[in-house]
């Protein structure tokens, strides 16, 4: 029997929720391009519930323990001698979710000498040492698509908020205020603007046909070059480099996995070969950005605005500059942690661990590290140092 330890986000401050909101979720035939959506034999919970956080436990304590398995949740994950490191010791398989990431470090790797199985409840597996998995023979999987649709969503959101400087003038209701000059002076149109995506995947392309309809000029860069019925569909203009594509843009957004060829690629030398005023979205990760050359761009005026919702590390201390920065429009890892993505990648989790635990196959897109290599879409979307 397998004893699987899962990190999760702490409950609500105010306690679990007995109610919410909604009394349901739309009805989904399955994702953009025809994946399906995860198919477990069951599920524990009802969709539209909290599953992310440590009472919600992804749905999964009755069917672990139905089969005689041990399952251990806490959001204990970091510090000395934390919960996650002590549990570590023994657990054959660690599920984490990418907005309270447990890190799985070469030196964790070698203190869990029964790991077997890396499940990330999400999408974005780079807060697993990838080399590390390789090395210790481990296994890596991720729900691939489950929450996209939901990243996209916030791209825009947070594009539109910027460029129409939304969040001060909601501020300036809350003070009281109507103070319409102090509001609009920082305010534009996003028609007519050229955005472009670093990366066209399932996210970055996504964001493409989200904002087709607002007549903008529509630009991409990615290692893979999308169809040509694409391109001309959305109107696109590809560029064979970030470092091409970012002098044309009003607004980049970028959309790009974590690797050793993106940690810092936004740094002062990109950022100044940006338009002066440009905006940044970054939904991506948060060592894709260089953090520092962030807060430059924002106070000389270079950028005119950064959006995002990942920093480093996850959570971000409480003196992160990103914090206090002018024009910024940050928000804590929750992009892809809608309820509506929880309940896919809740059930996606399971579905992972059912095919483990019967020795099935996992789903060729839902991988990342097989059989000791990059595997499924990990080949197709990581990089590793060796």
């Amino acid at each position: 029997m397998a004893k699987v330890l899962c990190v999760l986000y702490d409950d609500p401050t105010t306690g679990y929720p007995t109610s919410y909101a909604r009394d349901d979720l739309p009805h989904l035939d399955g994702y953009p391009g025809g994946q399906t959506l995860p198919t477990p034999r069951g599920v524990d919970f009802t969709p539209g519930r909290l599953l992310g956080s440590v009472t919600g436990e992804l749905g999964l304590r009755a069917y672990l323990e139905s089969q005689g398995h041990t399952l251990v949740v806490t959001s204990d994950k970091d510090g000395e001698d934390s919960a996650f490191d002590r549990e570590l010791a023994d657990a054959d398989i660690v599920i984490s979710q990418p907005f309270w990431p447990a890190y799985l470090t070469a030196e964790r790797f070698a203190r869990a000498p029964e790991l077997k199985l890396a499940v990330t409840a999400g999408i974005g597996s780079d807060h697993v040492d990838l080399d590390a998995a390789i090395e210790h023979g481990v296994t890596v999987a991720e729900v691939t698509y489950c929450n996209s649709i939901s990243v996209a969503e916030h791209v825009v959101m947070m594009i539109l908020s910027l460029v129409r400087n939304y969040l001060p003038s909601h501020q300036v209701v809350l003070d009281g205020g109507w103070n319409i000059a102090d509001c609009v002076a920082r305010a534009y149109d996003v028609e007519g603007m050229h955005v472009g995506t670093v990366a066209a995947g399932r996210i970055g392309a996504a964001v493409l046909r989200r904002l087709k309809p607002f007549d903008v000029h529509l630009h991409y860069t990615d290692r893979h070059r999308l169809p040509r019925e694409v391109e001309e569909e959305l109107g696109l203009t590809f560029h064979a480099s970030a470092a091409d594509m970012v002098p044309f843009c009003d607004v980049v957004t970028i959309n790009a996995p974590l690797h050793p060829e993106t940690e810092g690629l936004f740094g002062d030398k990109l950022i100044g070969s940006m338009k002066r005023g440009a905006y940044l979205i970054n939904t991506a990760r948060g060592k894709i950005a260089d953090r520092d050359a962030v807060v430059r761009a924002l106070e000389s005026g270079q950028l005119a605005g950064y959006a995002g919702d990942v920093w480093f590390p996850q959570p971000a201390p409480a003196d992160h500059p990103w914090r206090a920065m002018p024009h910024h429009g940050m928000t804590p890892h929750i992009s892809g942690s809608t309820l509506s993505a929880q309940a896919r990648y809740a059930a996606g989790a399971r579905e992972i661990l059912e095919n483990w635990f019967a020795g099935e196959a996992i789903r060729d897109e839902y991988l990342i590290v097989d059989g000791g290599k990059l595997a499924g879409t990990g080949a197709h979307s990581y990089s590793t140092n060796k």
